[in-house]
Formats: C-alpha cells, sequence, structure tokens
C-alpha cells in the first residue's frame, strides 16, 4: 500500500459511547495499517455534538492531508470534511454507512431529530454527495437493520465515480475482522 497519505479513521456512533479505541484499535484495524506501512491517524469523535457542523469544527482543525476512512455514523462528518476541506481529502471511504429515515432504526437513538435529518446519510442533502470530487469507495456492511444495502445502493448511485469494495462486517462486531477490511481497502488505498 501507498504511504503517501495518512489514513484518517472516523468511528461510527451517535450519541452513544462509542470512541476510537473500541471501534479501531481493539478490532486491530489501526495495528492491521501500520502493519502494512500506513501512518494512521484515529481521533475521538465529539460524543454528544449539538450539530453536524459542531463536530466538523472539532475534528477539521488536527486533520492531516488524509484518506479518510469512516464507519457507521461516522461517514457523515467524513463527508461533511471532505465538503469543507477537499484539499485534505484525497480519497474517501464510506464503510457501513448508517441508514437514515427508518423509523425503527432512528427510534433507537438518543441523539436529537435534528441530527438524524438529511438524505441518504444523515446530516448530508444528497446534491452535497453529488458534489464530492475525490475518489469515494463505499463498503457496505451484511444487510443489517443499522446499515442497510439500500444506503450503500443509493450512495453508490449518488456519488460520481463511486466503486464498490467487497463487503465487511463491521467493528465492533465480534465477527469482524480486522485483516478483511484491510484487505478489502487495499486495492483502494494503493
Amino acid at each position: 500500500m501507498s504511504t503517501v497519505d495518512t489514513v484518517t479513521l472516523l468511528h461510527g456512533g451517535l450519541w452513544e459511547d462509542l470512541d476510537a479505541h473500541r471501534f479501531w484499535h481493539v478490532p486491530g484495524v489501526v495495528a492491521a495499517l501500520r502493519a502494512s506501512g500506513l501512518a494512521v491517524h484515529a481521533p475521538d469523535r465529539p460524543r454528544r455534538p449539538p450539530t453536524w457542523e459542531a463536530e466538523v469544527a472539532h475534528l477539521l482543525p488536527d486533520l492531516p492531508r488524509s484518506v479518510l476512512v469512516a464507519g457507521s455514523n461516522g461517514v457523515t462528518p467524513a463527508v461533511r470534511l471532505a465538503l469543507a476541506a477537499p484539499s485534505l481529502v484525497t480519497r474517501l471511504v464510506l464503510a457501513w454507512p448508517a441508514t437514515a429515515h427508518d423509523p425503527r432504526v432512528d427510534a433507537r437513538s438518543a441523539a436529537p431529530a435534528s441530527l438524524l435529518a438529511g438524505g441518504v446519510l444523515r446530516g448530508v442533502a444528497d446534491e452535497e454527495l453529488a458534489a464530492l470530487t475525490m475518489p469515494v469507495a463505499v463498503l457496505p456492511a451484511p444487510d443489517n437493520p443499522a446499515h442497510q444495502r439500500r444506503t450503500a445502493d443509493a450512495l453508490l448511485r449518488l456519488v460520481p465515480g463511486a466503486v464498490e469494495l467487497p463487503s465487511t462486517p463491521e467493528p465492533p462486531r465480534p465477527d469482524f475482522s480486522a485483516a478483511a477490511f484491510v484487505a478489502a481497502l487495499a486495492g483502494f488505498l494503493a
């Protein structure tokens, strides 16, 4: 894999106790990427952001020029960062994108309704997805209520030139494999 850019990992979770350590470090993703010769940056997202813009304001000052890899609800701030600072985001991986507009999923969230609003992705208008200029890959989860296949398919239609990567379970699920995830990313990171 290339070592030109840092790989910045944005963890999932939305108004829940999930951090970069539990999402990326414990399952072995950070170690596997570093073993591949890549520099890795895995910041913690704010646990209870009042808005998506506040989350971007928290993350942007420390964002190196990166291949941005985001999981689940971390996909929204990743897209918002790519739109706000396209010169810093060289490539974008949208892994296990969280499904929006599903009453069963939304009912389980403690997040305010304002964070659940948006288009295909929470906090992002579909027109904004069409404006992304960097290479984008979508990595679907095996279909489950929080990460439905329809979300990945919609992203693949909306984002110009987006490519699909092989599906893997998402961390911190027990069937997640860091090796399988890094292998799924390999061609896109090269």
